[in-house]
């Protein structure tokens, strides 16, 4: 179950979004509104493919048995959602206490990194699942080329084949046509659902299913919010976050903090990154998603966020349940004058940490907004997934763009292509390496 609490935005801002939200509602239920073609998550939960389901689960259950390692080869999107979920609900420490450990490559260049992987894979027996919907995205292509053919060392190309497991386009692509010629088992992307709203298809669901997590909760978690957030007008959470959201804007609060007291919720925060900035950042509007571990962050980020610039709003995420029951004891000379917390558990003290840390920023202009779920269980988590994903449209439409594309994500790569001297941007790299300062 999830709720709620916008007391931060006035009743008056509040109605002032209504007719916005509405209209941004219409749009994700009807397929009518700008990107519409990439709005196949929205119903998502209940048309899941039930022979892919299966076979995503068979796929896991050969994972777990024959290897010590998954390597998931991805970026962005193809990566985030599933790391996000395999630390919540099975821990940040998973990989020093379950197996198959699961790893991600391909989301980043570091040398040193992939020589850790490397180090890490010596002597364990490991399998890939490569995930991209072309197979040309320049991290997680480099990284395939790598680890596969350690792969193929260590098993043979025969052996390797049934250790590969290629989540890519139905029909096309480079990925889609090597998994082919191959004989790689195969998982498809939907042609309708990006790569950021892609965390319940099988991007996220095989890596999350292999580190062994009930992804029929997950799903039926997301389908109990969807069906909450079809309903339309203020009990719509979907709907009274967004509209919080822009309200936020509206008081010139352009940059949101997402926090978390949960360290297992870090990589969470990084998916929601990822969702907002890349949906609504873009002709030159938007708010700045940012994110903060509290109360890790408290003795780091507080201080700015207590009393520096003004532009700044947060959304903490709770979960209200304790997951685990650790009490401070009591100590005969109370040296360091904590007996007061003896017989306390360290839940409730965290939550009243996130209570007065909640009055402090207020009081010093940082509004709060506070999404709950009842458990850290698969299938709340699902829900807050969906729930997050159905804000970002509706809040993005409000905005005014086009929550479903990412044209600015195209300029950076066309400038490293051509400065990796890619056939056909000769002239260009040319061009800009002209216009690199010194020394860059």
């Amino acid at each position: 179950m999830l709720t709620i609490n916008t007391a931060a935005i006035t009743a008056k801002e509040f109605e002032s979004f209504l007719p916005a939200a509405q209209r941004a509602h219409d749009n994700l239920q009807n397929g009518t509104g700008r990107g519409s073609d990439f709005t196949g998550w929205v119903k998502l939960p209940e048309s899941v493919d039930k022979d892919e389901l299966a076979r995503i689960k068979a796929a896991a259950a050969k994972i777990r048995s024959d290897s010590e390692v998954l390597l998931v080869i991805g970026i962005g999107g193809s990566y985030l959602g599933a790391r996000a979920v395999i630390e919540a609900l099975r821990g940040t420490m998973y990989n020093l206490k379950d197996k198959p450990m699961v790893l991600f490559a391909g989301n980043n260049l570091s040398a040193s990194y992939y020589k850790d992987i490397m180090a890490l894979l010596e002597g364990r027996d490991f399998s890939i699942n490569v995930i991209s919907k072309s197979g040309t995205t320049t991290e997680p292509a480099v990284a395939f080329r790598i680890f596969r053919r350690l792969l193929e060392q260590r098993y043979g190309k025969e052996g390797a084949k049934s250790r590969i497991y290629a989540t890519t386009d139905k029909a096309r692509g480079a990925l889609k046509g090597v998994a082919d010629a191959m004989g790689y088992e195969t998982f498809v992307i939907p042609d309708d659902v990006g790569g950021r709203y892609s965390v319940l298809t099988p991007v996220g669901l095989l890596p999350i299913a292999a580190a062994g997590i009930d992804i029929d909760a997950l799903l039926l978690g997301a389908a109990d919010m969807m069906k909450i957030c079809r309903a339309p007008g203020e009990g719509n959470p979907a709907w009274r976050y967004a509209i919080a959201r822009n309200a936020m804007l509206g008081r010139g609060k352009t940059t949101e903090i997402l926090v978390t007291y949960d360290p297992d919720f870090v990589f969470l925060a990084e998916w929601y990154k990822q969702l907002f900035g890349e949906s609504e950042g873009k002709e030159q509007k938007g708010i700045y998603p940012s994110a903060v571990s509290f109360t890790a962050d408290l003795h780091s980020m507080g201080q700015f966020i207590q009393e520096g610039a003004r532009s700044l709003f947060e959304t903490a995420v709770l979960v209200d349940t304790p997951a685990a029951d650790v009490r401070v004891g009591m100590e005969e000379n109370d040296a360091d004058g904590l007996n007061f917390l003896a017989g306390k558990s360290l839940f409730d003290i965290e939550r009243q940490a996130f209570r007065g840390t909640y009055l402090a920023h207020g009081d010093g202009g940082t509004p709060n907004l506070v999404v709950k779920i009842t458990d850290k269980n698969a299938r709340d988590l699902g829900g807050l997934l969906y729930f997050f994903e159905y804000s970002c449209g509706v809040s993005g439409y409000i905005l005014g763009v086009n929550p479903f594309d990412q044209p600015g994500v195209e300029a950076y790569k066309k400038n490293m292509f051509a400065l990796l001297d890619k056939p056909g941007f000769e002239k260009e790299g040319a061009q800009l390496t002209a216009r690199l300062p010194e020394g860059i």
